[in-house]
């Protein structure tokens, strides 16, 4: 228990980067999570605006095991289901071990404004228990994203995660993470996409991201990625079946080691 309790106080500035937010999804994962202006179930989980296109029900199982310790493993879920105006969501998720772990269950509606232009607003109940000791919070925040198509392929994404800054505790006035990220995305070929990101946590430095997606064949996909403050190298694949996708991929930190993820999407066929 000793052991457990040391390792809790090691990892808590680790956690705190991304206190509330915690990306999902293999294909996110694999290239950086740059992936703001991605339009696909995942979305949910990067910017709920890029949800608005979807046009048939979607839905998704993530999971990450961070530094491949089993007490900073991260499990997601995303559902995403088109109505005749807009799309509605639904996803949960939930980080860490017994002494520190994080939930957070929300849902969300995702709407084109116009042809170019896409939003999406999404509400969460989350919280954070820290030991038997300590107890735990529960605060409710919000997100709220845009998404804009500039040409056919090239996208540009801007979301603000807990915009009315949700306090956890008076003490040291202790808030959820308020996350700000832009970024675009530029398919330069059928075969190839690009991505990038700005990302800012208002107390941590500012981030940069970067992906690249090569489809090598049909239904088959290759990613990598960077990232900085701290730098990881992330990579991965993904297999695209009828109605199924399933994505794997790793992030690699030099100090830490290696980051493995995994998610399975489906895809309702309309036909």
């Amino acid at each position: 228990m000793l052991l457990r309790t040391l390792l809790l106080f090691l990892i808590c500035p680790l956690i705190s980067l991304s206190q509330g937010w915690v990306p999902m999804g293999g294909r996110s994962n694999s290239m950086a999570n740059a992936s703001v202006a991605f339009e696909d179930v995942w979305a949910y989980h990067h910017n709920p605006a890029g949800l608005a296109s979807l046009k048939s029900f979607s839905a998704g199982l993530s999971y990450e095991n961070r530094f491949l310790l089993k007490e900073l493993q991260s499990q997601g879920l995303t559902v995403a289901l088109p109505l005749k105006t807009g799309v509605l969501s639904f996803g949960a998720q939930l980080y860490g071990f017994e002494l520190y772990r994080t939930q957070k269950v929300g849902a969300g509606y995702s709407i084109k404004l116009s042809e170019k232009f896409s939003a999406g607003v999404q509400l969460n109940y989350q919280g954070i228990r820290l030991t038997d000791n300590y107890g735990s919070k529960h605060s409710a925040t919000a997100e709220l994203g845009i998404l804009g198509d500039i040409t056919e392929n090239w996208k540009i994404g801007v979301s603000v995660f807990n915009l009315g800054r949700a306090k956890l505790a008076d003490f040291a006035d202790d808030r959820f993470t308020t996350l700000m990220r832009l970024g675009t995305s530029y398919k330069v070929s059928d075969k190839v996409l690009f991505s990038a990101e700005a990302e800012k946590n208002i107390e941590y430095p500012l981030r940069f991201k970067a992906g690249m997606e090569y489809q090598a064949v049909k239904n088959f996909f290759f990613r990598f990625g960077a990232a900085t403050a701290p730098v990881e190298i992330t990579f991965g694949f993904g297999y695209k079946f009828k109605t199924f996708q399933l994505d794997l991929g790793s992030a690699y930190h030099q100090r830490l080691g290696w980051s493995p993820n995994v998610s399975l999407t489906y895809q309702l066929d309309k036909n």
